[in-house]
C-alpha cells in the first residue's frame, strides 16, 4: 500500500491562501509563526490531511484542520475547501476584532497621533510666535 499523499507547508498555506507569495509563507514558518499539531516545523514540514494548523497572522490568530490538499493556487472558493476553521478559533477572533475596535475608539488624549482639530490647534498655536 502507498503511503498517504504529502505536501510542503508553505506549499500548502500559499495554496490555501493565507500568504500571498509561497515566500511569505515560508518566512512565517521559519519564524514560528506557524504550528503543525502544537510543534514548530520548517518549510519543507509535509501537511497530511487531519493534521492541525495554528497560523498567526499579525494580530489574528487561526486554528484550521486540513481538509484537503493541494499545491495548485486557486480560487478562493477552492481555498475554502482544503480546511476547516475550528468554532473556538472563529469565536476568539471575532473577541478579538471587537476588542480592538473598542480599544482605538477610546484612545486617550494625548497619545498617539493627533486628530485633525488637535493639529489645527497645533499649527495655529506655532504660527503664532512667527
Amino acid at each position: 500500500m502507498g503511503s498517504p499523499p504529502k505536501i510542503r507547508i508553505d506549499k500548502w498555506l500559499w495554496a490555501a491562501r493565507f500568504f500571498k507569495t509561497r515566500a511569505l509563507a515560508s518566512k512565517a514558518v521559519r519564524g514560528g509563526k506557524v504550528r503543525c499539531n502544537g510543534e514548530r516545523v520548517k518549510p519543507a514540514h509535509p501537511v497530511q490531511v487531519g493534521h492541525l494548523l495554528h497560523i498567526q497572522q499579525g494580530y489574528d490568530n487561526r486554528t484550521v484542520r486540513v481538509q484537503q490538499l493541494s499545491g495548485r493556487r486557486g480560487p478562493a472558493k477552492e481555498a475554502e475547501q482544503l480546511y476547516h476553521e475550528t468554532e473556538e478559533s472563529i469565536r476568539q477572533r471575532e473577541q478579538d476584532a471587537a476588542r480592538r475596535r473598542t480599544a482605538a475608539s477610546v484612545r486617550p488624549r494625548g497619545q498617539g497621533r493627533p486628530a485633525k482639530r488637535e493639529r489645527r490647534h497645533i499649527i495655529r498655536f506655532t504660527r503664532a510666535g512667527e
